[in-house]
């Protein structure tokens, strides 16, 4: 059914669109005028461009002229034009303003005739509605009554008591309608006659609209006229723009002549000064070219001085070598006579019987004793020559000096003949207590040196000259005391403490860095003076001064060296500093070998004739120059000698030894004399060969001469050597070369290259052939001429026994308990006959060892073989005793071989270490524990390998559910090593396990390991055990997800497994439930971690995985960094405080300055040193949210290096329900049902990360007003090296956040701004995640805001009254509005008079033809001066949460009205309403008022400007203002008890102002009081006088008297008059009404 309501507004709406505003046919006709006038315009427009443009068609001069008279007559016509036009005669102002006054209340008129028939037609519609609706009330009631007569008579209740029901619902309806028939019937007669009587007021003001259409057309041709004006005046114009347009143009014509003409001069110039520019620089360059060849010219001859310097110098060590060679050579001689004396003293006192130790110890005493005298005479000898020098240098100097001094100085200087002559005679005391008078000093000494005034004069110099450097050195240093403690030590170290450059190549260039460092008590500083001289065509030296350095800093100093010369050389970097000078010491060392030997002497020990032994010698080059070697025997060497003692018939042989000497071929090679190794040999033999002085002072000549070197002997040492040996001829045998053998003889290498930082073994063969003492000397020879030559000894002891055992070391290696060992060992024998040869083996070695055979036969010159066995038990450590030892588990047993009936006996020794063969694990026994039948269980055992032979071993026969890792428990343990393995045990069911697991070593012995385990069926189980996440960038989420799966449907162990644990009960069948523990500092969220899983249901599962950095990590990285900027703020600070200090004390003098600027320094350091340990932040302290916190976050992000973690999340399985109120405290789990989760989680570095706002990772745009939008920037980053393509996640399309401007690439290192909007419609908080995602890594960004509805509280509810003010003044009202809301509101205050749409607003009805209830327009009475009745202050601004502001509001009339009104709108954030107030108030030309009552004048002011009264008709008194009549209702209320009396009142006034001074009270008055006291009305108040600003009520009450019909209300009428600067009246209507109790007032 449709209602009358929406069928009134759909005819309102049709009305309003098929009548359209009289007013818009007006506009439309006014447009088309104005098109009209508009295409003349432009008609004429584009003729006047017609005129022009043929104008600028003629030629450039002729033309402009043209142009211009053209342009003269054009404005002179134009000019006509417009006077014409000003002559025609405009309408009055003062007749437009009345015409546009009718036309307003035509229109008014019109609009309210129209409203009246828009009634009439509703009222129409609505009352043929209602008779259709009755009509069909009525066919519903007929039908339903025949129904219920059909229902009678069916008898059925039910149907009957339903329809009766319908039927008076239908009545009731009926009669509604019918009464809304009435009603509307009157209503509709009520707007005809309204309408007829609007029709009647139209046709009175018929005539108006005539007149009104006659004033249009004349404003019409008016405004026609206006255009034609405007378009003349235009095209002046525009001809005036023509005329200026050319004359620019003819400017610009001249000043780009002007400009070219200048231009070309400008060339021409610059040509000319290129000319002359090219013939200076070929100049220059000629004279550059000129010193270039003049300065390489220099060089060229520097260095060829160079060259002939090292060539001198290379000559002048090749002369010192051959002077050393000879000086050698001498000393040899010298010493090999010294020895002969010495022997044939010892002779001579031995013919004589005397004691020969005695004699000889005497003889060397009286040669010491001689030398050491000698030696004095000599240092006395060179000191007097070192005097004389000095002298002779010092007299030099003074001569020098004394060339430009005047005669008189030298006339004085004569008086002290006599000084210095006591000066002379001192010094030549000292010189003969010095020297002992020594005869050859004297002679050297000519008169001229002896010249007393000379020597005096050194003297005196020589002290003052100390005496000067002690001052100076004074000035200039400066003792650090501090603390009263004087720095003694070193003021700068170095590091290193010395520069070396080693190993280094001709023409490359090497650099290295040095560190000095501070180590004074205070500030210091230094500066370079240089190197040393003969290094400075080498070394260069790139120092940057530091300037004042604190204790404790450091700097930098490069030191290069370019080498020219293959030569060692040392200096010093030399330095000056505050305190003194100090030097680093430089070594620049070359490329040389370094060669040595591990051993000088190879002792083979004793042998059997006819065996071969060898030995190694290793010779070791340390050096960084590689060489070639030659070994061979030594020059004394070349005629091998034994001799044989006569008594014994095994003689020992004697061989004498001389000194390691090279062979006459080899060249270029350094020999060093072997003296010492002949005294240790002489020594070996039992001689005692005491050495003579002269011997000692050759090895010390030799010593000390570490860096000459000999290139070869002559031949005169050769000889010399030769003459030794025959010389103790008499004493040996001489053998021949054909009967003596080489016994001790070189391997294979005997010559080759020794490299670099290398080694080479040599090989020595000992091969005894003839029994006796065998020595050998050999001598390493070097191409290298740097290099001496290295000697070594070898001897040995031949023994001459028939047989012999070629192997005399029987070595069986390592041997393990209880194995069999065997070995054949081979006897020779030179004998030529047959011999018996026994074995012996030691008794307590007799189990373990065996010979066999033990008794045999040799066949003469052949051999034998024997086999030995062994087999060592595990009491050999008992049995064998002191042939075996413990600790090293080595066996040595000497085994004996006697040969034939004779005492000679041939020894071999069995060596062998023996060890054990054992394995051992470790723990014997594992206790697996209960394992579920979804999870394997690892056990580590160690196995040991005891022996000190590698083992192999392997686990056999291993159970399907163990397994053994690492290789499967197969490898090879090498000796004593330990080897964990990993036990796996992974049960198949529930039961229990017990079983053993076998170990097998490679010689088949077994090791058991026993084991036992539970297994457990759990009611649950995980669809993967092990999740593996991909490669998570940080603050980066990956998820992954699996199922929790209840397979147990049955408690039937037959025809499905059932869970339990081992051979327990089985689990019930029903809902399980489990709970997932995640550890703590995980980064890991399973969801859900608790829940219950139905039988034969599953259970979805995610696990997310989200790394961060360690928050102690960041904590520490923070402090660090807050450290570091401490430090460099101190130092700045330190910086700033010197600079103040210097400025202040820059009058002081520099010994002051600096001393004090030390002092201020040493303070400040403490303090900023205090103040750090005191102020230095604790990691605890560090809030996540401060910046420094962020900042090392950030920081570390992006130098993150990746990680990789592993974790073992245990899920509790429990069976029954999970209550949601107690949890899972009502269920109880048993532990070894437990499921294990283990998740892989690999992280890495973000590829994106966030640039702005210390890389937060958080965007929160905090609280937001409701419907507003608030826009953030974050800047991201691209920190990877790649290329990436961003993708964003989508957004919750209906959620508050928006991304306003994605980022779709980036660069690497390139950052872009992220754009997101946030815009909430609710009051809640709102979260979302964003995800940014590359190819391999995403960036999760969490997205928060907070919607708030703002909200505040008015101390003003909805209206402010200004009250009454006397017009053209003012008033001032305050009010409050407190923020009650959480967010800065803010505001700006509107005033509905000041709207941009109020002109539309006013189009509309007027509101005092509306209703009370449909008006919404509240602005009233506005001033006639355009300005703004009401203002408020401040207009717009801002509220802080929980703040309030106070507003001022201003009404200021310009006129008399009481009707003054607006309405005040707070609006927030420019688009919400939060509260309206409305603003009212009066204004009177007079300071009185009154109020109350029911006013019955119109609240809207005429339309009509009145004018105002001419003074004539003021003064005549003919101006009398009518009286204002106020109605004053007073309702009767009947049937109350007791019965209360109605009651109104009035309020009469007197404004507050200061314009009516003369006028201090107002006085009022009320008449016909009688006639309202016989109506019942009592006045309270009748007469009054008013003060300014003083307001009286006037109460007025009413009891109907007995003769009052309630029909018919009571009107009476009084006045009311007001006594003030004029008079005024009031008529007040009392009404009096009569109204019942009982029934509801309309």
């Amino acid at each position: 059914m449709i209602s009358m309501e929406d069928k009134e507004t759909s005819y309102s709406e049709e009305e309003d669109q098929k009548s359209p505003l009289p007013f818009l046919e007006k506009k439309e006709k006014e447009d088309k005028a104005h098109g009209f006038s508009n295409g003349e315009e432009h008609w004429e427009e584009s003729e006047l461009e017609e005129e022009l443009a043929g104008g600028g068609k003629m030629g450039s001069k002729d033309a402009s002229e043209g142009g211009g008279d053209q342009s003269d007559s054009s404005m002179e016509s134009l000019e006509h034009c417009l006077g014409d036009i000003n002559n025609i005669q405009s309408m009055k102002s003062l007749d437009r303003i009345c015409v546009l006054a009718l036309q307003r209340n035509l229109k008014e008129l019109n609009d309210i005739a129209r409203e009246k028939e828009l009634a009439v037609q509703k009222a129409r519609d609505k009352l043929s509605t209602c008779q259709l609706q009755i009509k069909m009330l009525a066919k519903q009631l007929e039908r339903v009554d025949i129904e219920i007569e059909r229902e009678e008579e069916a008898g059925n209740v039910a149907a009957l008591s339903r329809l009766q029901a319908m039927r008076r619902r239908l009545c009731t309806e009926l009669e509604n309608e019918k009464d809304f028939e009435f009603q509307i019937f009157l209503t509709l007669k009520e707007n005809m006659l309204e309408m007829w009587q609007m029709e009647t007021e139209q046709g009175k003001y018929e005539i108006f609209h005539e007149q009104l259409k006659k004033y249009e057309e004349e404003l019409e041709m008016q405004y026609q006229e206006r255009a034609k004006a405007r378009i003349w005046k235009e095209k002046i114009a525009a001809l005036q723009a023509e005329e200026n347009q050319r004359s620019r143009e003819k400017k610009e014509e001249e000043a780009q002549k002007e400009y070219e003409g200048k231009h070309k001069k400008m060339l021409e110039d610059a040509e000319r000064n290129h000319k002359k520019a090219v013939c200076f620089l070929r100049k220059s360059m000629a004279r550059i070219h000129e010193k270039n060849a003049k300065e390489e010219v220099k060089t060229q001859e520097h260095m060829e001085r160079r060259i002939q310097a090292v060539l001198s110098l290379k000559t002048s060590i090749t002369s010192n070598r051959e002077k050393l060679r000879t000086l050698q050579v001498w000393n040899k001689a010298m010493a090999f006579e010294a020895k002969k004396q010495e022997t044939q003293m010892r002779e001579a006192i031995l013919a004589k019987g005397g004691n020969v130790a005695k004699e000889i110890f005497l003889h060397k005493q009286l040669l010491e004793h001689e030398k050491e005298k000698q030696a004095h005479r000599e240092r006395q000898k060179s000191r007097k020559i070192e005097i004389v020098s000095q002298i002779l240098r010092e007299k030099a100097s003074i001569r020098k000096r004394e060339k430009g001094q005047s005669c008189t100085k030298a006339i004085k200087g004569g008086g002290k003949l006599e000084d210095s002559l006591l000066w002379r005679m001192k010094t030549w005391q000292y010189i003969e207590k010095t020297c002992k008078r020594s005869a050859g000093a004297r002679a050297q000494i000519s008169k001229e040196e002896m010249e007393p005034k000379q020597l005096a004069t050194r003297v005196e110099k020589k002290e003052i000259l100390e005496k000067k450097m002690e001052e100076f050195q004074s000035g200039i240093f400066r003792k650090q005391i501090v603390s009263g403690r004087e720095c003694k030590r070193r003021t700068f170290y170095s590091k290193p403490s010395c520069i070396h450059f080693k190993d280094f190549d001709v023409g490359e260039i090497y650099k290295k860095k040095i560190v000095l460092i501070n180590a004074s008590y205070s500030v210091n500083f230094f500066r370079l003076v240089g190197i040393s001289e003969w290094l400075k065509d080498f070394i260069s030296i790139h120092f940057n001064p530091p300037g004042k350095m604190s204790s404790g800093m450091s700097c930098e100093i490069v030191v290069t060296f370019k080498p020219m010369i293959n030569e060692t050389v040392e200096g010093e970097v030399m330095f000056m500093a505050q305190t003194g000078p100090f030097s680093v010491p430089l070594k620049c060392t070359a490329k040389r070998c370094i060669l040595a030997l591990d051993k000088e002497l190879i002792d083979f020990g004793s042998h059997v004739v006819g065996e071969t032994i060898s030995r190694t010698i290793n010779l070791t080059n340390s050096g960084a120059l590689g060489t070639r070697f030659k070994v061979q025997t030594s020059a004394g060497d070349s005629s091998k000698c034994r001799a044989t003692a006569k008594s014994s018939p095994g003689r020992m042989v004697t061989r004498h030894f001389s000194g390691c000497v090279p062979e006459k071929k080899v060249s270029n090679s350094l020999v060093t004399p072997v003296v010492e190794k002949k005294d240790q040999i002489c020594a070996d033999h039992g001689e005692e060969t005491p050495c003579s002085a002269a011997q000692e002072e050759q090895q010390r000549a030799e010593t000390s001469l570490s860096g000459g070197s000999t290139e070869g002997l002559g031949q005169d040492i050769l000889n010399s050597r030769a003459g030794l040996d025959t010389g103790n001829a008499h004493d040996l045998v001489e053998l021949s070369a054909e009967e003596t053998p080489v016994e001790i003889m070189l391997g294979k290498v005997t010559e080759g290259e020794i490299g670099p930082f290398s080694s080479v073994k040599l090989q020595i063969l000992f091969v005894p052939a003839i029994p006796g003492d065998v020595r050998a000397e050999f001598v390493i020879m070097f191409d290298n001429p740097d290099c001496k030559p290295l000697c070594f000894s070898a001897i040995g002891v031949s023994i001459d026994v028939p047989v012999w055992v070629p192997n005399p070391n029987v070595d069986l290696k390592i041997c393990m308990y209880d194995r069999l060992y065997q070995d054949c060992i081979v006897i020779r024998s030179r004998a030529k006959a047959t011999l018996r040869l026994k074995f012996e083996i030691r008794k307590e070695l007799s189990k373990h060892m065996e010979l066999l055979p033990k008794t045999g036969y040799i066949q003469a010159q052949s051999s034998f073989s024997v086999q030995l066995k062994f087999l060592p038990r595990h009491s050999l450590p008992e049995d064998a005793g002191s042939y075996f030892n413990e600790e090293t588990r080595i066996l040595e047993v000497p085994v004996t071989t006697l040969i034939g009936e004779t005492a000679k006996k041939v020894n071999f020794t069995v060596h062998a270490i023996v060890t054990t063969s054992d394995l051992e694990i470790s723990p014997a026994r594992i206790n697996f524990g209960y394992c579920t039948i979804y999870e394997a269980v690892q056990a580590n055992v160690k196995l040991t390998n005891k022996s000190i032979l590698p083992q192999e071993f392997g686990f056999v026969g291993l159970p399907e559910f163990v397994e053994i890792q690492p290789n499967d428990g197969l490898g090879i343990l090498l000796p004593l090593e330990s080897l964990t393995l990993d036990i796996i045990f992974k049960a198949n069911k529930a039961k229990e396990y017990s079983f053993e697991l076998t170990c097998k070593s490679e010689i088949n012995r077994q090791f058991k390991l026993s084991c036992r385990a539970v297994g457990v069926h759990p009611p649950l189980e995980l669809s993967h055990s092990l999740v593996q996440f991909a490669a998570t960038a940080l603050n980066s989420v990956s998820t992954a997800t699996l199922y929790v799966i209840n397979s147990h449907v049955s408690v039937n162990p037959v025809t499905h497994p059932v869970p339990r644990i081992g051979k327990g009960e089985v689990a019930p069948v029903g809902p399980t439930s489990f709970e997932f523990r995640v550890p703590e500092a995980c980064p890991v969220t399973v969801t859900p971690s608790v829940g219950t899983v139905l039988p034969g249901k599953k259970s979805l599962i995610e696990v997310s995985f989200r790394p961060t950095l360690p928050d102690q990590q960041i904590r520490e990285e923070a402090v660090r960094r807050l450290c570091r900027a401490a430090a460099a703020g101190a130092e700045i600070q330190k910086r700033k405080k010197d600079e103040k200090k210097e400025g202040k004390k820059s009058s002081i003098s520099m010994s002051r300055q600096q001393s004090s600027r030390q002092l201020v320094r040493d303070g400040g350091n403490k303090y900023l040193t205090s103040l750090n340990s005191s102020e230095q932040p604790k990691s605890e302290e560090l809030k996540p949210d401060s910046d420094a916190y962020m900042a090392a976050q950030a920081f570390l992000m992006r130098n993150f290096r990746g990680s990789f973690e592993k974790y073992i999340i245990p899920c509790f399985v429990a069976s029954g329900r999970i209550d949601e109120r107690k949890g899972s405290e009502n269920l109880s789990c048993s532990p070894y049902n437990t499921l294990y989760l283990e998740l892989h989680c690999p992280a890495v570095a973000p590829a994106v990360v966030v640039a702005s706002d210390n890389g937060k990772n958080t965007v929160d745009f905090g609280d937001v007003a409701i419907g507003h939008r608030m826009m953030k920037r974050i800047t991201i980053q691209n920190i990877s090296p790649e290329k990436l393509e961003l993708r964003f996640s989508v957004l919750n399309p209906n959620g508050p956040f928006l991304v306003v401007r994605p980022v779709e690439m980036l660069e690497p290192g390139e950052s872009k701004p992220l754009v997101i909007s946030f815009c909430p419609n609710e009051n809640k908080w709102f979260f979302e995640m964003l995800d940014v995602r590359t190819a391999k890594t995403s960036l999760t960004l969490s997205i928060t805001g907070h919607g708030v509805m703002p909200s505040i509280v008015c101390s003003v509810e909805e209206i402010l009254n200004m009250g009454y003010v006397i017009a053209r003044e003012k008033v001032t009202s305050t009010f409050k509005i407190q923020n009650t809301s959480m967010l800065t509101l803010r505001y700006s205050m509107q005033l509905d008079s000041l709207s941009s749409t109020r002109d539309k607003d006013q189009q509309r009805i007027p509101s005092f033809i509306m209703s009370s209830l449909q008006r919404t327009e509240f602005v009233g009475t506005q001033n006639y001066s355009g300005l703004s009745v009401f203002s408020i202050f401040p207009t717009e601004g801002e509220i802080v949460a929980g703040k309030s502001q106070d507003f001022t509001v201003t009404f200021s009339p310009d006129h008399e009205s009481l009707y003054y009104s607006d309405c005040l709108k707070v609006v927030l954030f420019g688009k919400e309403i939060a509260h309206v107030i409305r603003l009212k108030g009066a204004a009177r030309e007079h300071p009185m008022f009154v109020e109350g009552g029911v006013p019955l004048d119109v609240p809207i002011e005429s339309l009509a400007v009145t004018s105002p009264p001419s003074s004539q008709e003021a003064l005549n008194g003919e101006l009398q203002e009518p009286a204002k009549s106020i109605l004053l209702v007073l309702e009767y209320i009947e049937g109350e008890s007791p019965p209360v009396p109605a009651r109104a009142e009035l309020k009469v006034g007197s404004i507050q102002t200061a314009q009516f001074a003369s006028k201090k009270s107002v006085e009022f008055s009320l008449e016909s009081l009688p006639l309202l006291q016989q109506k019942g009305f009592t006045i309270e108040a009748v007469k009054g006088t008013l003060e300014r600003g003083q307001v009286k009520c006037i109460g007025v009450s009413w009891v109907p008297p007995a003769d009052f019909r309630p029909d018919d209300p009571l009107l009476v009428t009084a006045l009311l008059t007001l006594k003030g600067d004029i008079k005024e009246t009031y008529q007040i209507l009392f009404m009096g009404k009569v109204v019942s109790a009982y029934a509801p007032t309309k």
